[in-house]
Formats: structure tokens, C-alpha cells, sequence
């Protein structure tokens, strides 16, 4: 069951409550360059994304902020660090959230700016605690990062903003090590019902990137911890995004676009399944319907494997047998993708498929 959490409001986007878990990610180009970001901008709201962060190392940074928001529609998340006067100029230019620890800027006087800042606009605060950033008390206190350690710099954090009576808080409490992660945001979980961000930081390149985060987050979704997550890879942030939505998929959540299922391929296959499922995954790129497509290697198998498939393909020798619904169609020859891929849209349209299945299993079998 989903842990239920406050809402907060981050511009056109609401997480916590009923809302479902959104997918975010950070731009990555040199700050200084505002039409580099606004690009990068631009390219992941066109993979999905549904919240962007940006830096704001210092208040003339703040421009970023006010670019990004004149051209993008989804919420845009200032990341400051120890300048509150970077986190005031951020809310000015427009920020729909700002990252900020607030025992990291300073006086109580320089809080209370910025909570009034946050106060007047709407502005919600993420606290982002990571492993690398823990107060050197609270380090001594436990002897190194574990998950308590991790849970008390977040509340200390939390505690700074609610004595000025400032709710509008999400949590983040991120570290490389992915039973560290898991852990800490299950005792967080326990003690507070702010909405969480998860993530596991400084996951890596790609392939271990992709493992560990899909470890950690996925094991929290599952559990029903999470509203909104964030994959941290050291690649292109778009693939951040796609690998957020593939994540929230196989942990069970809802998302738009469709799903490419394949099967591993043996000495019985005669297509080529991973040219195919590449290729059909490409072309379905942009359709936000959701459906199942299964690319299956023979009919041994096949249909019946992907039975849960609303759609897809076994294959034969130069050849590959449609079936909707687990429902033998008929025979497709030549391009199979480019067939493969109308009968998906005639599909979702409504449209019939054509019944062809004289000659089905011999053509399979030759």
C-alpha cells in the first residue's frame, strides 16, 4: 500500500497525497550558459520529464532560473547551497521549489528570509541530506553515514524550517550505498509524513548507475515509499528521465507510453528479436498510450508467454505471426516493424486487425 504523505504543491505539478509518484531529473550544462540549459530543458520535457533542477551557486545564477521558466512548462527547481541570498534571487526570478538545507546558510535571521520569501510565493523547500553532507556532530554521534544519521540531519533540517512554521517541506535523504538508502528512508518514513524524493546519489555511469538506483528506488516503491524520484546517472539526463518512468513501470505504478516486452532469444529464433524490439521501441517513441508489445522469438513460446501483451509478434523464418490478445491475426512478411507498428495505432484507434491465418503454422515452421 502507498504510504500516505501531505501534499505539496512544485508549480503545475502536485506529489504526496493521491498524486502519483513524478519523475524528475537535473541539468547538467554549465550554468553560465542559459541557452544550453534552456535546450537540455526543452529535450527532457519532451521525454517526459515532469520537474527539472537547475544550480544556482549565486544570486546573478538566478538568471537560469528565469530563462528556463519562459520556456519550459514544467516546474523548475532551484538547487541552492550556502548563499541564501542565491536561494532569494532564485524565488524572485520564478524557482517553483528550492533545494536547501537550511542549517547550511547560516543565521537564524537569513532562515527566516528565506522562509518568507518561500512563504509569500508558494515556494516549497526540499531538504536534501546526502551522505557526503552531514553535520559533523551528528557523523561523530553514529561514527560514519548510517541510516539514523541520515534520518537525524534530515529532521534537524526539518525542525530549523517548522520553528518558523513552514510545513511546505519535501525530504530527500540520499547515499551511494544502496542498503544505506533503503533503510534510511524507511525509518524516515516511520517519524514524519512530508512527502519523500527518492534517489540513490552518485549511482555511477550508466550500467551500475542504472542497477543500483533501479534497486533502491524500485525496493521503495514497492514498499510504497516514494512521490516523487530522481535517477542519478553520470550520462545524458534524458536517460535519467526514460529510466524513471521504466522503474515506476516495473514496480507497478501507472505510466504513460508504451511497454516493450521481449523474450531472451534461444536456437529456436530465426528474427532478429533485439533489432526489433530496438527498432519498434524507437518508433512508439512519443506515443503516450499505454500499452504492452511483446516481441517474441518463435511460437513455441511466444504467444503464450506474452499473453499479458495487448499486442505483438512471434516470429517464423523471415516471418513473424500478429497476435492481439493472445488471438492469432495473421502472418506478417517484409517489414514486420513497420506492420508491427500500424497495427499498434490501428490498435489504439479502435481499427481492425485483418484475419490471414491459412498457412499460419506451416509458414512458421518452415
Amino acid at each position: 500500500m502507498r504510504r500516505k504523505t501531505r501534499e505539496v504543491k512544485i508549480g503545475g505539478i502536485a506529489i504526496g497525497g493521491e498524486n502519483p509518484v513524478a519523475v524528475q531529473s537535473m541539468l547538467n550544462v554549465p550554468v553560465e550558459d542559459i541557452p544550453g540549459n534552456v535546450a537540455q530543458a526543452k529535450r527532457l520535457e519532451a521525454e517526459g520529464c515532469q520537474i527539472i533542477r537547475v544550480t544556482v551557486p549565486t544570486p546573478a545564477d538566478a538568471a537560469v532560473v528565469r530563462a528556463l521558466k519562459a520556456a519550459v512548462n514544467m516546474p523548475v527547481v532551484a538547487d541552492i547551497h550556502f548563499d541564501y541570498k542565491a536561494a532569494l534571487a532564485a524565488i524572485e526570478a520564478g524557482a517553483d521549489k528550492i533545494r536547501l538545507n537550511p542549517g547550511n546558510i547560516g543565521s537564524e535571521d537569513r532562515v527566516e528570509q528565506v522562509v518568507r520569501a518561500c512563504k509569500e510565493r508558494g515556494v516549497p523547500i526540499r531538504i536534501g541530506v546526502n551522505g557526503g553532507s552531514l553535520e559533523k556532530h551528528i557523523l561523530e554521534q553514529y561514527g560514519g553515514v548510517t541510516p539514523q544519521a541520515l534520518v537525524d540531519s534530515a529532521l534537524y533540517h526539518v525542525r530549523l524550517l517548522e520553528k518558523h512554521d513552514f510545513h511546505d517541506i519535501v525530504i530527500s535523504i540520499k547515499s551511494s550505498n544502496v542498503p544505506v538508502v533503503v533503510q534510511a528512508y524507511r525509518l524516515l518514513s516511520r517519524v514524519c509524513d512530508y512527502p519523500l524524493h527518492v534517489g540513490v546519489t552518485e549511482a555511477g555511469t550508466y550500467r551500475m548507475g542504472l542497477i543500483k538506483s533501479a534497486m533502491g528506488i524500485g525496493t521503495l516503491l514497492m514498499e510504497g515509499i516514494g512521490d516523487t524520484i530522481r535517477v542519478s546517472l553520470t550520462d545524458d539526463p534524458a536517460k535519467e528521465v526514460q529510466a524513471g518512468f521504466d522503474i515506476l513501470r516495473a514496480a507497478g505504478h501507472a505510466v504513460p507510453g508504451p511497454e516493450v516486452i521481449s523474450c531472451p532469444t534461444c536456437g529456436r529464433t530465426s528474427i532478429d528479436v533485439a533489432g526489433i524490439a530496438d527498432e519498434v521501441e524507437r518508433r512508439l517513441r512519443g506515443c503516450r498510450a499505454s500499452i504492452k508489445v511483446a516481441v517474441m522469438g518463435c511460437v513455441v513460446n511466444g504467444p503464450g508467454e506474452a499473453r499479458e501483451a495487448d499486442i505483438g509478434i512471434a516470429g517464423g523464418r523471415d516471418c513473424a505471426m500478429l497476435f492481439v490478445k493472445g488471438r492469432q491475426v495473421r502472418m506478417l512478411r517484409g517489414d514486420i516493424v513497420g506492420q508491427l507498428v500500424e497495427e499498434v495505432y490501428a490498435l489504439l484507434s479502435g481499427g481492425q486487425q485483418r484475419e490471414d491465418v491459412d498457412g499460419m503454422q506451416g509458414a512458421l515452421s518452415e
